[in-house]
């Protein structure tokens, strides 16, 4: 059975969206994880396209924006509970008319749309990803080795990392993107690779501590051939804390 073009999916789709959703608002979701010691992110590939572009849908008319990005990023994850921070705004004029050339004026997303950017952090090991009607592919990326993307994705790609790496600074990160016990190098290399810089391995030994949002468990890691290393886990009552209130001390 011959599957139907991406043109004729949009097109049906197009209706049930002028009924039920906000129009010229969109929300485009960078999603991070971490595996292997690199950071990923999450991407989609629509059918009949070569580029790529981020998790995204629409806001339903009683909707609120946080309840859909939750929404949509369940819907391709299958993952509830998600740390998610809205960081920016997009309103360039003309974001998608290329994209959109040839599609009818009336299509819903030809329309002008001012996109909410939000990012998360997931359990890598708890997304299975999911290709929905509209694509073909979805797919973790390693963010060192990212493809072409569609409008102005890869913009709103690097404005989140420019973000996360920012709050960083003042903000604890790791209580999703971690096991929940983990090495304190393992810790490290996380935050190296989101600053991407290398982090003295005392000080950053000793700022963790002086945060005090980790607690060091009784027993280390067995195997290897070296001494175990601690185990720690994120005190979430803490860890909630500094997410409220922040850090004095940043990298």
């Amino acid at each position: 059975m011959e599957q139907e073009s991406l043109k004729s999916l949009l097109e049906k789709r197009s209706e049930i969206l002028w009924k039920d959703c906000i129009p010229h608002i969109s929300i485009d979701c960078v999603v991070f994880g971490f595996h292997e010691s690199s950071l990923k992110v999450l991407l989609v590939r629509l059918k009949d396209q070569e580029l790529w572009s981020l998790p995204g849908g629409y806001m339903g008319k009683d909707e609120e924006i946080k309840i859909a990005a939750n929404r949509i990023l369940n819907e391709r994850t299958g993952v509830r509970d998600i740390y998610l921070q809205q960081f920016k705004v997009f309103a360039d004029l003309n974001r998608s008319e290329d994209f959109f050339e040839g599609y009818p004026d009336n299509l819903w997303h030809k329309q002008r749309f001012i996109s909410v950017g939000f990012y998360a952090l997931v359990n890598y090991t708890d997304v299975v990803p999911v290709a929905d009607e509209f694509s073909g592919d979805s797919e973790w990326i390693d963010i060192d080795n990212l493809p072409a993307m569609m409008m102005d994705h890869r913009s709103i790609f690097d404005k989140a990392l420019l973000t996360l790496r920012r709050q960083l600074n003042y903000k604890p990160i790791g209580n999703k993107l971690l096991p929940e016990e983990f090495t304190m190098p393992e810790l490290q290399k996380l935050y190296e690779i989101i600053l991407g810089k290398k982090l003295n391995r005392g000080n950053f030994y000793r700022k963790m501590i002086g945060y005090d949002i980790l607690d060091k468990q009784e027993e280390s890691r067995k195997g290897g051939a070296h001494k175990a290393p601690n185990l720690y886990k994120f005190n979430i009552e803490k860890y909630t804390a500094a997410l409220q209130n922040g850090f004095k001390e940043g990298w």
